[in-house]
């Protein structure tokens, strides 16, 4: 699929992916070590970065958003995937642990505070992140909300995409038997943590392939299937947090806890025909705050490469790095 001359122009407004200045491993505790890298300017005005999933790890195409003369940019694998130690593991892996690393992460590196920037399940962890530790966070820039609650999983997991993509639903349902396809989350989860290694890696191949075939709005439905250590870690944790509920004390526990972040600035970016993450949540997240303004991006799906979520990323953190 070629780009055509108008999403080659949005991409070019990037900025290049420069190399990390530091990278290190950091002990989270409990057996966690967590990879974290820095870019752009050391003396910069610093930006944490976290990533989808969970368990999707960070890019060096994350960095692209961000001016690398004006921003410091702080990115880091959660736990259990990407360089972070140990692989796939779900012991000790909670959303609160990683809200508890990102705080880590911060006092390491000697920051008093920074702007939080995430996208889909890094959008969801960014609002628990402020809503534990607003005093650091300066500002919030989300893409494709997500805020945890059943009737998201429902959409996604129950047949409500399904609807829209019945072609790659069918490939998905294909590994669990029919009298199982009333809780999928449940069916998955009991093989992707099952004893049969085979099926266990057929089944997350399944389950990653249908969440990114589905991400992007030029996508024509070929299943897109990552190399197999990607799947399993992907896999594995977001069905682990999914069939723990996220680990949130709630179904609605973002929204009800939006008073403690309203004061802080909070721009969201969200893709209108987004398969994965549909609309509703944004706004129902913008409609909570009065602190934030919601755009909602035509001709745009799920992905954060999508050309014109990317320029207005970019156009958004462009903006913060002229305020004083």
């Amino acid at each position: 699929m070629h780009e055509s001359a108008d999403e080659k122009s949005v991409r070019a407004r990037l900025y290049p992916s420069v190399e990390p200045f530091d990278r290190r491993m950091i002990d989270a505790g409990e057996g966690h070590t967590l990879y974290v890298e820095q870019s752009g300017n050391a003396s910069g005005v610093p930006v944490v970065v976290l990533h989808g999933g969970p368990g999707g790890g960070c890019s060096p195409a994350m960095r692209r958003f961000f001016n690398p003369k004006h921003y410091r940019i702080i990115m880091f694998d959660q736990r259990g995937c990407g360089r972070s130690k140990p692989f796939a593991a779900v012991e000790n892996n909670t959303t609160w642990h990683l809200v508890r690393d990102i705080e880590t992460i911060r006092a390491e590196l000697g920051i008093e505070s920074w702007h939080v920037f995430g996208g889909s399940w890094g959008a969801t962890l960014s609002l628990l992140y402020a809503i534990t530790h607003p005093e650091p966070t300066k500002s919030l820039t989300l893409r494709g909300v997500f805020l945890g609650r059943q009737r998201e999983l429902d959409w996604f997991y129950g047949g409500g995409a399904g609807a829209f993509w019945p072609d790659v639903w069918h490939r998905f349902l294909a590994p669990i038997p029919k009298g199982e396809h009333t809780n999928l989350i449940e069916a998955y989860h009991k093989r992707l943590f099952g004893s049969d290694d085979g099926e266990a890696l057929r089944c997350a191949q399944a389950w990653t392939a249908w969440e990114n075939t589905l991400a992007s709005i030029q996508s024509e439905g070929a299943f897109y299937v990552p190399n197999d250590a990607f799947c399993r870690a992907f896999a594995r944790l977001e069905n682990h947090y999914f069939h723990n509920n996220l680990f949130l004390e709630a179904d609605n526990f973002i929204l009800e806890n939006t008073s403690k972040i309203d004061h802080i600035p909070t721009k969201i970016v969200q893709g209108r025909y987004d398969m994965i993450c549909p609309p509703v949540s944004a706004h129902d997240l913008a409609s909570a705050l009065s602190n934030a303004e919601l755009q909602i991006v035509g001709l745009s799906g799920h992905a954060l490469s999508e050309p014109r979520i990317s320029a207005a990323l970019a156009e958004i953190m462009d903006d913060i790095a002229l305020q004083p």
